[in-house]
Parts: C-alpha cells; structure tokens; sequence
C-alpha cells in the first residue's frame, strides 16, 4: 500500500491508496495547517501538500491544477483537495537506468481541448538507451501517448538529461545529457549534452542557430533546469564532474565547453559558467525565476538555493527536506518535491512530498 497525503492550503488529509489501483482519488477529511518553520527561513511558511510520490521529477501547473510526473512511470494530479495517480501508458518500456524514466513534463496552451502534453522519457532498444520527445493524452484511467516530437536522443547508464519548457517565444527547449560519454556533447551531430529547441508539433524552428537542426547550445554535461527572466534571457542549471555544477547564461549556438573545460578554465570559443560550485556539490535540478532571482534545485546538495544574476552569487534559502528534485515558481512562492526515494536518499515515511513554501 502507497498513502497520498493531500493539504490544500489550511487542510490535509490522509487515506490508504493501493499502487494497484492508483486512480484512487484522495479526499481531505481532516483539517492541519500543514505549516511548519524551516530554521534557514525565519517566518516562511511551509505547507505539505502531498506525500508519498512515487520518485517525482517535474512540477506542472495547468488552470490551478498541479500535475508531476513521477520516474516510475505516472503522473499525479493535485486539484481542490483531491490527488490522482495514473499510469501513462507508453509506446516504449521505460529504461531503468540511474536517472531515467518517466521526466520531463510540459503542457501546450490548446490542453483544455486536446487533453494533450508532452513527455520527456527513457527507454532501451536493442540493449541502448534512448529518450524520446512525446506527446500524451490524457484519458479517464490513464494517460497514452500519441505521437512522437522527436525521438533517438542518446541515453546511457548515467546522464539522460530530461528538462523540457515551452519559451517566452513558444518554442519547446529540452535538456539533453551526454550519456556518458562526454566527447558527444561536442558533436554538433550528436543530441546529447545539448539544449535543443523546436516547434511545438516537433519540427525544426528555421531561426535556431545551426541549420536543420534541433540543437540551440553545445557543451553541456548534465543540464536539468531551465528558466528565463523578465526580460526573456534563459538560464540553465548544470552538474558537473565531481563537483563544478554550474548556472549559465544560455545563448543560441554558445558552446559550454563540457568536456575540454569546466570551472574558471577558459578556451577559445566556449563560455565559461556565470558561476559554479567549485569543490563542493550542488547536483542542480529545476530551476525557477522568481522575484528577480533565481531558484534551483539541489539534490546531493539537499537545499534550494537561490541565486541572484546581478551579483552573481548563490547561497542556501531552504534545506532540512533531504534532496530538492523540481521548483515551479508562483504568485506567492515556490512549490517543490523531494527525491529521497530514488535511490540516492535517506527517505522519511512521508517521503517523496510536494511542498508549498510560502514567501513574504
């Protein structure tokens, strides 16, 4: 038996949900705050808004709808006090590799009458590891994928990327790793450890900086969060090799330099991080742009950490969650999920949670 807590705002509750039956909508019948004080945040309040997600990845928000996706293969959606697990059914069975499986996650504007998103997701065929770029439909029970946007992005034990955003311009930017082999993610050729950039139904945008091709940057290790400013200027989040994760100011056809230079090392044609974690570990995830600052993610780093783009500096707002996966900034603060039940973590009983963190 799986339990999914849901507080929405001034009330939680609790029932027994069965992972065999995860269409199960829970209902709050008791009322708790759900509030607590995260000694790094002074007075910031903390709300718990569902527990025991299934490996969580990215955090949606759909008309006042929340909907994650979560590794092992569903989506759950949070609405008027009630959460529902349902399977996505796929073309491809999901790889289990580290770091892969059901990720990214993103909704076009037409959702309301199409029912439709798009998925971000690992699978093997004939013993390799690929992503695939794919559109979903929501049905009744379940979700089903419809069509592919683009597919054979490169996975492999390691490094499979998995972010996916629509843009201030509406084009769809994605996340590739390298898969495990760093000399790809210079292959202009190769869409691994890269930024790529398309059309909303998949095709090639005729403005992206390298002709009939989905790659927007080159050079990256392992980008996982992305998010742009208000003046449209997009940022990404990036692990680096043991240690030296990074924030970029991303630029069409910039090369980022992974593997020939990480740190402060600099090379002739590749642009060095606006900053980076030198010895230590931040392991970025999602990243978010809220009140002229940015929000990101920290896994082996356990924290989120806010970094601002004027000075150039980051530090920790947040921690005493275990490892932060995804953070979607709203009108009034930040929602996030843990990920202390991938394997990596030392998971609570409540564990994985979506949490609201309210900001004044």
């Amino acid at each position: 038996m799986s339990l999914l807590m849901v507080c929405v705002l001034i009330g939680c509750s609790s029932n027994n949900q069965s992972e065999n039956d995860p269409n199960t909508v829970i209902n709050p019948e008791t009322e708790n705050t759900g509030e607590d004080t995260n000694p790094s945040n002074g007075n910031s309040e903390f709300e718990v808004i569902a527990t025991n997600l299934s490996v969580p990845w990215e955090i949606e928000l759909m008309d006042e709808v929340i909907y994650i996706s979560e590794r092992t293969g569903s989506i759950t959606r949070i609405a008027d006090g009630n959460a529902v697990r349902k399977m996505v059914e796929l073309d491809q069975p999901l790889a289990e590799q580290a770091e892969a499986g059901l990720l990214g996650l993103a909704f076009s504007p037409d959702f309301d009458e199409t029912s439709q998103a798009i998925a971000y997701y690992s699978y093997v065929d004939n013993g390799e590891v690929f992503q695939r770029i794919a559109t979903i439909q929501e049905q009744d029970d379940r979700w089903v994928e419809t069509g592919t946007l683009l597919d054979f992005i490169p996975g492999g034990q390691y490094h499979q990327g998995g972010r996916i955003e629509i843009g201030p311009d509406d084009k769809l930017y994605v996340t590739t790793g390298d898969a495990t082999k760093p000399q790809l993610a210079q292959d202009k050729d190769s869409l691994a450890g890269k930024i790529l950039r398309m059309n909303m139904d998949g095709t090639i945008p005729d403005d992206n900086p390298f002709p009939d091709s989905y790659v927007y940057s080159v050079g990256h290790r392992n980008p996982q969060g992305l998010a742009w400013d208000s003046q449209g200027n997009l940022y990404a989040s990036e692990h680096g090799n043991q240690a030296h994760d990074e924030i970029n100011l991303i630029e069409a056809g910039n090369n980022y330099g992974w593997p020939v230079i990480q740190g402060d090392e600099q090379a002739d044609g590749m642009v060095s991080p606006i900053i980076h974690s030198g010895e230590t570990t931040w392991a970025p995830s999602g990243l978010t742009f809220y009140d002229n600052n940015f929000y990101f993610a920290s896994l082996r780093g356990e924290a989120i950490r806010k970094f601002n783009p004027e000075t150039e500096t980051a530090e920790i707002v947040n921690d005493g969650y275990g490892r932060i996966r995804d953070v979607m900034a709203t009108e009034n603060g930040i929602y996030f999920i843990t990920n202390n039940t991938d394997g990596r973590g030392s998971p609570s009983e409540p564990d994985d949670q979506l949490v609201f963190w309210r900001i004044d």
